[in-house]
């Protein structure tokens, strides 16, 4: 048995990542303990050992997606910061963002659980929250607020199209919903 292993915080820390790493794969629905136990490489026990409900490891999951998202939003501001045209900087990261669809994934997941789960919604908030705050010092409150909204709308419409928005479409989008008072 391998230090990890014995070491509770590193193995709830597995649990964990692999309940992420299944959540955009069979969604927030079909996930099972005895799947994140096999994919934590743990005893099913262990699951529900750290968590004692099906509930709260999809909560622990999310909360976890959530501060990655945090930190990317970090990046996002940083970029936004240096750019000489924040729309059309925005539209790019954007349309990076669109080409990563596992996480795309999973923000749909988080957005549908919120929906039936209010303690989850202040978990999914932070995205378009925090985008919202991001945009907000480079445009006014309401052109952040638009522009947040549209980004989450082009997500979901990658989602269900074989092709996402193009970054020209994205960055006419963003120039005229940023430039909102």
């Amino acid at each position: 048995m391998s230090g990890a292993t014995r070491n509770p915080a590193e193995r709830r820390r597995r649990i964990v990542r692999a309940a992420c790493d299944l959540i955009p794969e069979v969604g927030v629905g079909g996930l099972t303990h005895r799947l994140v136990a096999a994919r934590a490489g743990v005893p099913l026990g262990a699951t529900t050992y750290y968590f004692r409900t099906l509930g709260d490891l999809v909560e622990a999951a999310l909360e976890a997606a959530a501060e990655a998202t945090d930190e990317g939003l970090r990046q996002w501001a940083a970029e936004l910061a240096a750019a000489a045209d924040v729309p059309a900087r925005l539209a790019e990261l954007t349309a990076d963002y669109l080409g990563d669809r596992v996480r795309m994934m999973t923000w749909n997941e988080m957005y549908a659980a919120a929906g039936h789960r209010p303690e989850l919604r202040p978990l999914a908030r932070r995205w378009s929250d925090g985008l919202a705050g991001v945009l907000a010092e480079h445009t006014g409150a309401r052109g952040a607020r638009l522009a947040a909204v549209f980004v989450d709308g082009a997500v979901m419409h990658a989602l269900i199209h074989d092709r996402p928005l193009d970054r020209d479409s994205l960055a006419e989008s963003l120039t005229a919903l940023m430039a909102q008072p």
